[in-house]
């Protein structure tokens, strides 16, 4: 089939988007009517379907993504140039509860998952260190090469040690997130056992975190406090390393239903295509696991703006309507209080793939959760309690917002991208591109095509393999990031470092 020049994505828009590049010149046919390019119109971006005076709404997915900064004709390439955000403050919302029912049936699928005592469920079975502090990130690193040389990794998927900067010269709410999230990855089933290490003296003082674990595995998570040992601790580390691998390497894979799977939802380096193909083919796929009793989660509050009346329609009750109010608006005023504009984004990248204004991406952005109304609303470093969709608080930094995801109890987090990115967190990290350019350029980054949208293949078709791809990872085959050994965690910070 031949692929089309251009995607009108709503009846209500008044741009189109180009698939291809189309030169100054060509000609749109549409709606009855000729338009003429007026530039030459890069793949991924808008060209206008008529004339618009200076501060007319430009309309995309069937809502405002800003207004004109100028009179624009016809035929215009519509970007950052001459198209400007409406977004500003806070705001109050009205709740008006859309439910729209899914009519997906329940397929009793299954996955090989690894069972905890706790009753939570893995897909990976890996041993981690998780330094309390970021004083002991290098003897977490050669503890984890010296467990790593000792087991051959045999019986167990890897061994990693999670650097990172924090767990002293923290205030408050900064200190506080970064237990949390320390606290989350201990628990995380992916791991089938963790050894805690600690320095001693810093103001994440290890017992009092150890408290927050709750009533934990004692087989499978253990404590180090590198000043209280008399001698070597890397000698103390490893005979602690070698019984927890006793036990972890003992555990094995079991069926388990898709009601068990936790996925992140997550996009970065997104371009103008993310909204029409790997977006739309990811909330298909949240919608899915919903549907099988499963949970998907969404997050990147910011990138929520211009979009986040949908969300809120959808929650379930007034309550999960007032937490997302919240939600939205919390992080509005954080960004008011560092006197920064609600609507200073996309990127660079953004705007050079065809993402003009915050509610350009956030419109596309939120198509990621599909249609399921939203069941759960959790705020940064809180752990899972609900199935169903849930929406998490976090910005939009990749990095952040995916450790995050992955802190909330997700065990696969799919990310979305246009521009490409290598990285991963500390669960499988699986990447779908929104263009075949980038899945043939890519393929060392790359897990799946969303690109085939646009050039032939039928949204049910896609999502068929998709879901056979994200339970074939489920299993235990490894995400790009996990081949390339690309795997960190990042913490979310907003005041002062003493």
């Amino acid at each position: 089939m031949e692929q089309a020049n251009f995607i009108k994505i709503n009846p209500a828009d008044n741009v189109v988007v180009c698939l291809k590049p189309l030169a100054k010149g060509e000609t749109i046919a549409i709606d009855g009517k000729v338009i003429i390019l007026l530039q030459d119109t890069p793949a991924g971006h808008k060209v206008l379907l008529e004339d618009k005076a200076e501060g007319e709404n430009i309309i995309k997915y069937g809502y405002p993504i800003g207004h004109a900064k100028q009179n624009l004709k016809a035929g215009e390439w519509v970007n950052e140039n001459n198209i400007k955000t409406n977004l500003k403050g806070t705001l109050e919302y009205t709740y008006s509860p859309v439910n729209e029912k899914l009519n997906i049936a329940c397929e009793n699928r299954t996955f090989m998952g690894y069972h905890r005592k706790n009753g939570e469920v893995g897909v990976r079975n890996e041993i981690w260190i998780v330094p309390t502090v970021g004083c002991v990130n290098g003897i977490a690193e050669k503890l984890a090469e010296m467990l790593k040389a000792e087991t051959g990794l045999k019986g167990i998927d890897g061994v990693h040690a999670w650097h990172h900067n924090y767990g002293c010269s923290q205030l408050s709410g900064d200190h506080e997130n970064t237990r949390k999230v320390l606290r989350d990855i201990c628990l995380h089933p992916n791991a089938g056992g963790v050894l805690v290490l600690s320095l001693g003296c810093e103001n994440n003082q290890p017992d009092e975190f150890m408290k927050m674990l709750g009533d934990y595995d004692k087989d499978r998570i253990k404590l180090l406090v590198t000043q209280k040992v008399q001698g070597d601790e890397l000698e103390e580390g490893l005979k602690l390393l070698k019984e927890i691998y006793a036990q972890a390497s003992n555990n094995e894979r079991t069926e388990t239903p898709l009601s068990e799977l936790r996925i992140g939802l997550k996009c970065g380096g997104s371009d103008g295509f993310s909204g029409i193909t790997a977006n739309p083919l990811v909330g298909e796929f949240s919608d899915y696991i919903v549907a099988q009793g499963g949970t998907s989660i969404l997050t990147e509050v910011p990138e929520m703006f211009g979009a986040e009346t949908i969300l809120m329609n959808r929650c379930e009750n007034q309550e999960l309507f007032n937490q997302t109010v919240s939600l939205i608006n919390n992080f509005k005023e954080y960004f008011l209080s560092h006197g920064e504009p609600v609507g200073e984004n996309p990127s660079p990248g953004n705007k050079a793939g065809g993402i003009s204004t915050l509610e350009d991406k956030a419109l596309g952005c939120t198509q990621k959760c599909g249609r399921a109304p939203v069941s759960g609303v959790l705020e940064y470093g809180d752990r899972l309690q609900t199935k169903g969709l849930n929406l998490l608080s976090a910005p939009g930094n990749d990095l952040v917002a995916s450790t995050a995801l992955a802190s909330a109890g997700c065990q696969i987090v799919l990310f979305t991208t246009g521009r490409g990115t290598p990285f991963g967190t500390f669960v499988p990290t699986m990447k779908i591109s929104t263009n075949s350019q980038l899945y043939n350029n890519k393929h060392n980054w790359i897990d799946f095509n969303a690109g085939e949208l646009v050039e032939g293949t039928d949204m049910k078709t896609l999502v068929s393999k998709f879901i056979d791809k994200i339970i074939a990872v489920a299993n235990g085959e490894p995400t790009q990031n996990e081949k390339n050994g690309y795997r960190e965690i990042s913490i979310f910070k907003n005041g002062v470092t003493l």
